[in-house]
């Protein structure tokens, strides 16, 4: 049965996911759409504050997306979302991390007659347990009886 809104409780959370990030895929999706030194060239990177190669945080955050599709709206009634708030990447994404997603709802909310609006911070995290990735997403779920 699909996760519909009224399913959704304040305080829900979920961990899931095991995403290893390689260099490969550093490289390719920095120079197709965040082509800066530190995230295309590993010497340029080497000397840049972050002393290394690094993704982009639109790369940790569609990795992160790719995980929550998997695990948390696939399988659900969720119809989108109108917006992401407090985007921030405090900690770097390396080659060789492994990334895994903690969510949690803080809020749900009536959106209209069909639709209801649920508030969950997501956390990204590697495999030492540090943040590289946090936000509050706003997605919308279907009804049970618009579903």
């Amino acid at each position: 049965m699909r996760e519909c809104f009224e399913d959704i409780e304040v305080g829900d959370e979920q961990s899931f996911g095991s995403r290893d990030v390689t260099r490969e895929e550093i490289l390719e999706f920095a120079e197709r759409y965040d082509p800066q030194s530190f995230h295309t060239d590993e010497a340029a990177a080497s000397e840049s504050l972050f002393g290394g190669l690094i993704a982009s945080g639109w790369h940790t955050a569609s990795m992160t997306m790719r995980m929550l599709v998997e695990n948390v709206f696939e399988d659900s009634a969720a119809t989108g979302a109108v917006g992401i708030d407090e985007l921030r990447w405090p900690n770097p994404v390396r080659p060789g991390d492994t990334l895994s997603v903690h969510t949690e709802v803080e809020a749900t909310e009536d959106w209209n007659d069909s639709l209801g609006l649920v508030r969950s911070r997501t956390t990204t995290l590697n495999q030492d347990d540090e943040v590289v990735l946090s936000m509050v997403g706003l997605s919308l779920y279907e009804r049970r009886d618009a579903a």
